[in-house]
């Protein structure tokens, strides 16, 4: 598992007559920030030597949104380390924990496709709008000297009501056929995930619900993310390839432990863009801000919720406390709302 605590950037120049190539590449270590210089100096130099032999690089290190998933360390803030797990604040600003041992997969449901009616709310739109024509055309006083024009306006208005009226009709009735949609596709997922089990004698899945689907964890084993068994368990149960990704290149396995923010209420966005560690020393201040104020929005959410446990396999003794930590940060056998 790839988390270092120590940062630094490093530039590598070359000039050729009136053009000039600079390369800048971030180092890390674990060991100290001299260090994390030194790998971040060597990395630059390499960068410019394979640039200036015809290869095409990016000057900079890409910032991505999911860290680790390129093959980069990952580059979170450091929040505290529990053993061999280590818990980060992601690049949108909630807490994640990391472990190099302890499979943990996330099972996202495909959303039934539900959305108000754009189409009924343009009509409803169109429908005002003309009876607002027609009264400012024909003039309120004179509506109600000519029976033809009350006739005209009390059509209008009854229209509208009626209009009204189906539209809830309608909406309601997709709003169950939505519910009903997506406990199908529950049922499904969590029927995928008990054949699973089934297969596996000597598995044990912990089952947690999250606002996107299910999260899973072993607690039968300990696992490296490279195993040919997590490769079939992830592939089993249609687990998301750019997880799958970051498993590899990181050698770990993480789960989000507390709200994402914008399913809060919080308004404002993480700072600075994209969230990536590390960062300015001027920029802390606002940052500190922000995550003061989400942290007062978080504590009224969970992660997750847990279930139930699907297969007879023990719960492995390594395994133990890092399900002690994940259910205590994530609140996931508390009853609020997931988030």
């Amino acid at each position: 598992m790839i988390v270092p605590r120590f940062w630094a950037e490093g530039r590598a120049k070359h000039r050729e007559k009136r053009k000039q190539v600079t390369i800048r590449r971030y180092g890390w270590s674990d060991l100290s920030q001299a260090d994390a210089q030194a790998n971040a100096d060597a990395r630059a130099d390499d960068a410019l030597a394979r640039v200036l032999a015809g290869e095409k690089l990016h000057p900079r290190d890409h910032k991505v949104p999911y860290n680790g998933a390129e093959g980069l360390p990952i580059r979170e803030e450091i929040l505290s380390t529990h053993g061999e797990a280590v818990i980060t604040r992601n690049s949108y600003g909630a807490h994640c924990l990391n472990t190099p041992s302890v499979l943990f997969a996330d099972v996202d449901l495909p959303e039934p496709k539900f959305r108000t009616s754009r189409f009924t709310l343009l009509c409803f739109a169109a429908l005002a709008s003309l009876a607002i024509q027609a009264a400012r055309n024909w003039g309120a006083g004179y509506l109600y000297q000519s029976d033809r024009n009350q006739l005209l306006l009390e059509t209008i208005g009854g229209a509208i009501i009626v209009y009204i009226l189906l539209v809830a009709i309608v909406e309601k009735a997709l709003k169950k056929r939505h519910r009903v949609r997506l406990a199908e596709r529950e049922k499904a997922a969590l029927d995928r995930i008990r054949k699973y089990s089934s297969q596996h004698a000597g598995w044990a899945l912990r089952v947690y619900r999250t606002p996107a689907g299910f999260r899973l964890l072993a607690s039968h084993a300990t696992f490296a993310p490279g195993q040919r068994e997590v490769a079939e368990c992830f592939a089993s149960l249609g687990v998301d390839p750019v997880y799958v990704r970051m498993c590899q290149n990181q050698q770990c396995f993480r789960a989000r432990l507390t709200a994402k923010p914008w399913r809060t209420g919080l308004k404002a966005k993480f700072r600075p863009r994209p969230g990536v560690w590390p960062i300015k020393p001027d920029q802390l201040p606002s940052r500190a801000a922000w995550v003061a104020e989400y942290e007062r929005a978080a504590i009224g959410y969970a992660a997750c919720r847990y279930l139930e446990t699907i297969g007879k396999g023990m719960t492995h003794p390594d395994v133990r406390a890092v399900i002690e930590l994940h259910d205590s940060f994530s609140r996931a056998h508390t009853e609020l709302p997931l988030a």
